[in-house]
């Protein structure tokens, strides 16, 4: 069992993060007898999925909508693999996208090190 501090540090996010992931039905810790929030390693997996899909650009809404799933049980499944089939997608044009845009820098940076490299030659001779 975890506290929420203890989660914040161990995700490296902020308790306020947390505290809106509760107020979006992301996630629903548990309470303890003083109604404090106490987080299961369950938790803390869901966390982690949920902070992978939030690092590639996956909305709230989505998210939201994906717990909601999740949580109206086994009926949702095909809905819940639509959605990650859906961002799947996504990701693999953020890749494409990436992967041209590094071409570009590499081709940018050579030609820089070319001139610099020109400019020292003739600076040399």
């Amino acid at each position: 069992m975890y506290t929420i501090s203890e989660v914040a540090k161990l995700l490296g996010v902020s308790t306020h993060t947390l505290r809106y992931y509760e107020k979006e039905n992301i996630i629903i810790p548990n309470r303890n007898e003083n109604k404090e929030r106490v987080y299961t390693e369950s938790h803390l997996n869901w966390l982690k999925f949920v902070m992978k899909l939030k690092e590639t650009q996956m909305p709230i809404a989505q998210i939201r909508a994906y717990a909601r799933l999740f949580k109206e049980g086994e009926q949702t499944t095909q809905a819940r693999l639509e959605l990650l089939e859906n961002h799947q997608v996504s990701i693999q044009n953020q890749i494409k996208n990436l992967l041209t845009t590094e071409k570009m820098l590499e081709d940018k940076i050579m030609a820089y090190k070319d001139f610099i490299n020109q400019q020292d030659m003739t600076h040399n001779q």
